[in-house]
């Protein structure tokens, strides 16, 4: 039985895999091509049911995916744009929520108002990765981008709280709103309490303790899962949790990463990220026709018929809100007028159309317990899968498609002043090769004088100074030097190119040892990925 698992589960990364690079080579976003992907998949004849323990959904998927997001989350944008996301955020999470409960009682028979709220609680959160990878390489403003990316940490600590309560008022038959708001702000409060604690610990372990740069990479992807399951097992919230250390972590990395670990923990991560997303996406397909299987007293057209109409519904709700939120608080505050530019209107569309869900959404779903307390079925509880499968469906595949399209026809420019990253970058080098200038002739002076090597090195940097200045000054001169940097960037990659070659030469004719080529094969790698993020 092991064997089976594990054999699938094998098959299963693979064909994510193959769906992956097809989904490069067609330019679709990836998460639209593996839920087709596993949708089709599922109907090949012999294939197994894919099922998952409810109670470990969370436990594997979530943790991980909500401490990468935040740890590639930036502070200072994220502090910038915080109406923004709190609204959207909690405001949006809350209002989805409560308009999807009283909706559905009204078109669903026999749905009470506490599997409302579960349904919206399960559905109302966007996804980011979904999102994020449907924009990569579009041109969109940096604060749609940076709302839709904060947002996405905070609308999952809002609908997991509403559907942790939701599931408590179906097990147990009652529901208290003053109680249910004390909860709510001690399990948040010690959430984020609980996450900053072990991220301090984490952190001074790091810092000075470990001293195997082995040993930081194992410890970051611990971390998540030592916070969620400490907060919950208090039961306190566990996303808080993970969401909070991982800011601080990321925030303080500088103190104990050093260039090897860094690298080390990024590759990790995003393989890490890129599985589990991956994972939970093709499985998105593959469990349709077995929530289809389990609808019991509803048709398969009144399920499809409350799934649209919810869908339909979601994506309203999210556009009418965004606009809300973009205008309100400025119709309602002078000074926020004065200090912030208007949206627009075409940017809050886009944010709104922008809404698609995906991983937390299918891991709260399943989630859902199989029996109530007292042993009965839990009620609609396929109905509420499959309801939930289709609004992913909708959101991914219609608006994930469509959404290109939008941003092509309304032609969204940068509505903030923001600085372009390649001048950015140039005055970041400025400003650092100054600092190295003032430093060899602070310290090496009489080596620059006496040795012809040493004081090649200044002179490099000086006239890296020149080039970079030359460039600030004028548009004709900044196009010249990013021509010139192009070419100088394809001729040491084609240098780079020759020096493998020859390693490879040197690897064939067993001229040096193996362990001396393969450092050296290391700093061409470190050398090509310099040259191609620059």
């Amino acid at each position: 039985m092991i064997h089976h698992t594990l054999l699938l589960i094998l098959a299963l990364f693979f064909l994510m895999a193959l769906l992956y690079m097809l989904s490069q080579r067609l330019k679709i976003s990836y998460p639209i091509f593996l839920v087709i992907g596993g949708l089709l998949i599922s109907f090949i004849p012999g294939m197994p049911e894919v099922k998952i323990d409810p109670d470990l959904v969370f436990l594997i998927f979530l943790p991980p995916l909500l401490f990468e997001a935040a740890w590639y989350s930036s502070w200072s944008q994220l502090l910038k744009w915080r109406r923004s996301i709190l609204l959207l955020g909690f405001g949006l999470v809350i209002a989805t929520s409560a308009a999807i409960a009283y909706f559905s009682i009204h078109i669903i028979p026999g749905f009470t108002l506490a599997l409302g709220f579960l349904l919206g609680g399960i559905i109302s959160p966007p996804d980011a990765v979904a999102a994020t990878s449907v924009l990569k390489g579009m041109q969109v403003p940096k604060r749609g981008l940076t709302i839709l990316e904060g947002e996405s940490l905070v609308n999952d600590a809002a609908s997991l709280t509403i559907f942790r309560f939701a599931i408590a008022a179906v097990l147990t038959g009652e529901f208290v709103f003053q109680k249910a708001a004390v909860e709510f702000m001690v399990l948040s409060v010690m959430g984020v309490f609980v996450g900053l604690v072990i991220a301090h610990i984490l952190y001074l372990v790091m810092r000075y303790w470990v001293k195997a740069s082995s040993i930081t990479t194992p410890m970051t992807l611990i971390a998540p899962y030592l916070m969620y399951v400490v907060a919950e097992q208090f039961e306190w919230s566990g996303v808080l949790s993970v969401v909070s250390g991982g800011l601080f972590l990321s925030f303080r990395s500088s103190d104990f990463l050093n260039f090897n670990t860094r690298m080390q923990t990024k590759e990790v991560w995003a393989t890490v990220g890129f599985l589990l997303n991956g994972f939970v996406f093709i499985l998105i397909g593959l469990e349709l026709p077995v929530i289809i299987n389990g609808l019991g007293e509803y048709s398969l057209k009144q399920a499809i018929y409350y799934a649209l109409l919810i869908s339909l519904m979601v994506i309203v709700i999210r556009i009418v809100l965004v606009y809300i939120s973009a205008f309100l608080p400025r119709w309602l505050s002078p000074t926020l007028r004065e200090k912030e530019k208007s949206p627009g209107t075409k940017l809050p569309f886009i944010i709104g159309w922008a809404g698609m869900r995906g991983v937390v959404s299918l891991a709260s779903a399943l989630a859902i317990p199989l029996v109530l307390n007292n042993g009965d079925e839990f009620p609609h509880r396929n109905l509420i899968l499959f309801i939930t499968f289709v609004v992913i469906l909708v959101t991914l595949v219609f608006q994930g498609l469509t959404l290109p399209l939008f941003i092509k026809l309304l032609k969204v420019e940068e509505i903030d002043e923001h600085i372009p990253e390649e001048e950015q970058m140039e005055a970041i080098r400025l400003a650092l090769s100054k600092k190295q200038i003032e430093y060899l002739d602070s310290k090496y002076i009489y080596e620059m004088e006496q040795y012809e090597t040493i004081a090649h090195i200044k002179e490099l940097l000086v006239s890296n100074i020149t080039a970079v200045e030359d460039s600030l000054s004028g548009e004709g001169k900044k196009e010249n030097l990013s021509t010139l940097r192009g070419l100088q960037r394809k001729i040491m990659l084609e240098l780079v190119a020759l020096r493998r070659e020859g390693l490879n030469r040197f690897r064939l004719e067993h001229k040096y040892d193996d362990e001396v080529i393969r450092i050296m094969e290391n700093n061409l790698d470190l050398e090509e990925a310099r040259l191609h993020k620059y």
